[in-house]
């Protein structure tokens, strides 16, 4: 099995490499407008369309001809994603531009990315660290992507391909239940709190709330008389500059400490699989915001439920057990919180305590490390050749293996 990896890699180029680099991706982004609005909406198959058009494109935007395969198979793609939601391509915005092996190629002696541009083939210089420079060395990577990011500089974005070690073969498993008051809870009864993401995405959208309201603040005008004329909103022309440039900077921050937080929970969760020898079984929460929408909520409220980073960390989980060999599972989440891991009835959940209803049982405690025993019993249980048959009480519950990784 092939695992690919992207590291994204801050480039230093020249002023001249900096002008290169901006008419590529110009002279990309008009190719892949071209070929959307000239090819027919219904093709979406990158061979079909370079049939078509190819000869066309090479000769009017002065493309290297592994750049216009390039960019008839970015709009294949395109379509092809935007078919699946039931839209259509638009637009290409000139900020990126992929190359293969022949368009670019690593150097390892200097760390440079040797790109092929419009105009001449530029050697450009990378800003590495050691966690690029350990996962670059001896590596001949085939495939990347050039893009201009938010702050205006120019980035690298190299694809490593890899073979992944086999999955783990093994009954013993570690279920997993995601939530925000915890983000997530264990089996191992090991959990970790969302109290400080929490505060974290609270105090941010205040500041920013805050920043933008003086970054629009309404100017003073004069009347016809000379005097001052106080707007609605105060604020002199270097006040809202400032703001603009607060607002700039804080843009990301809390995404990046989602993500770096997201990384230390399921690096924690993959290596105490890998050494309980386990794999991981977790939930498929897909489509919960479009449900949780639907009910009368205060804006605060809703602004935190759509703010849950929950796919994320599935993500996450997922590519780092497949470069340990631990399989990750998706289960159907249904009842899952409801039911007793001990007797396997539906129980009384109330915020994070749980009481079962059975008086055989009568089981007490909290209720995620509940949701994620049982959730490890449905991830066991759906591996079995007859599947899922874990509830005692006459529900469809309709629990089943969603994915495999």
């Amino acid at each position: 099995m092939k695992q690919f990896l992207t590291l994204v890699v801050k480039l230093q180029p020249t002023s001249k490499q900096t002008q290169l680099l901006g008419d590529t991706a110009q002279a990309f982004a008009d190719a892949c407008n071209y070929i959307n609005k000239t090819v027919k909406h219904n093709l979406t198959n990158r061979n079909s369309i370079q049939a078509v058009c190819y000869q066309d494109v090479k000769e009017q935007f002065g493309l290297t001809a592994n750049h216009v395969v390039r960019a008839c198979a970015r709009v294949a793609a395109n379509r092809l994603t935007a078919k699946q939601k039931g839209r259509k391509v638009k637009h290409f915005k000139p900020t990126s531009f992929d190359c293969d092996a022949r368009t670019f190629r690593f150097v390892e002696t200097g760390y440079l990315a040797s790109i092929s541009t419009t105009g001449k083939r530029a050697k450009i210089p990378m800003r590495v660290s050691n966690y690029h420079i350990g996962k670059l060395s001896g590596q001949n990577p085939t495939s990347a992507q050039v893009c201009q990011h938010k702050d205006g500089d120019w980035y690298v974005h190299i694809q490593l391909k890899s073979d992944a070690p086999k999955p783990i073969k093994s009954d013993n498993v570690i279920g997993v239940d995601f939530g925000r008051r915890d983000i997530a809870v264990t089996s191992t009864n090991k959990s970790w709190s969302g109290k400080e993401i929490l505060r974290k995405r609270d105090k941010f959208n205040r500041v920013r709330a805050s920043l933008q309201k003086k970054a629009d603040a309404t100017p003073r005008r004069r009347t016809a008389q000379g005097n001052a004329h106080q707007a609605a909103t105060q604020g002199t022309r270097s006040t809202r500059r400032r703001c603009r440039q607060i607002l700039k900077r804080l843009s990301g921050k809390e995404r990046r400490y989602q993500a770096w937080l997201n990384h230390n929970i399921s690096k924690a969760i993959i290596d105490e699989a890998k050494q309980s020898q386990s794999f991981v079984s977790i939930e498929d929460l897909t489509g919960i915001r479009e449900r949780t929408n639907q009910k009368p909520r205060n804006k605060t409220e809703r602004r935190r439920s759509n703010s849950w980073a929950f796919y994320q960390l599935r993500t996450f989980l997922e590519y780092k057990g497949i470069k340990e060999g631990i399989e990750v599972i998706a289960i159907n989440p249904r009842y899952t919180s409801q039911t007793c891991h001990c007797c396997l009835h539906i129980g009384l959940r109330n915020n994070k305590s749980f009481k079962c209803s059975n008086k055989a049982c009568g089981w007490i405690g909290d209720a995620d490390l509940n949701g994620s025993l049982m959730i490890a019993l449905v991830g066991q249980s759906v591996r079995l050749p007859g599947g899922s048959s874990l509830l005692a009480c006459s529900i469809d519950s309709g629990l089943q293996k969603a994915r495999a990784v």
